[in-house]
């Protein structure tokens, strides 16, 4: 799967991250389905991206008691990976979710072969609990 991303400038993507005059970059990837490596995690336990049309779809497994919750699919947004480390050449995803509780935006790209999920939560219940930043890495297990 490829995607097309624009840019205002060229000047707004390193040109060794480009992977022709199109500028198009491979979010594939990015597909299958992911389990943590730390199998103690207390956040996501499993992540599965599938492709749909031109975009990318995110199902998350979070953990749970007394099991795994599941998250809604989400549609995510793409994103040039702009990681300049080994001139990579792909996507990233942006994939937000609302619940009623908390909000989270959540960004997922590959580095070195790795699913890296970047979590930055929000409360929105007055509850007084504290907004955290959490990263957690994922192994290929399709």
């Amino acid at each position: 799967m490829t995607t097309t991303l624009t840019f205002k400038q060229s000047s707004d993507l390193n040109p060794a991250l480009e992977s022709s005059a199109k500028g198009e970059l491979t979010g594939a990837k990015l597909l299958g389905r992911w389990l943590n490596t730390n199998r103690e995690t207390r956040g996501i336990a499993e992540c599965v991206i599938t492709a749909e049309g031109e975009g990318f779809k995110v199902q998350i497994l979070g953990v749970g008691d007394p099991g795994l919750i599941e998250w809604p699919v989400i549609q995510a947004t793409t994103m040039a990976n702009l990681e300049e480390e080994a001139g990579q050449r792909t996507v990233a995803l942006a994939a937000d979710v609302d619940f009623d509780f908390m909000r989270i935006e959540t960004h997922i790209r590959i580095n070195k072969g790795v699913l890296v999920i970047v979590l930055f939560c929000t409360f929105t219940d007055g509850s007084g609990r504290s907004n955290y930043l959490n990263r957690e890495f994922f192994s290929r297990r399709d």
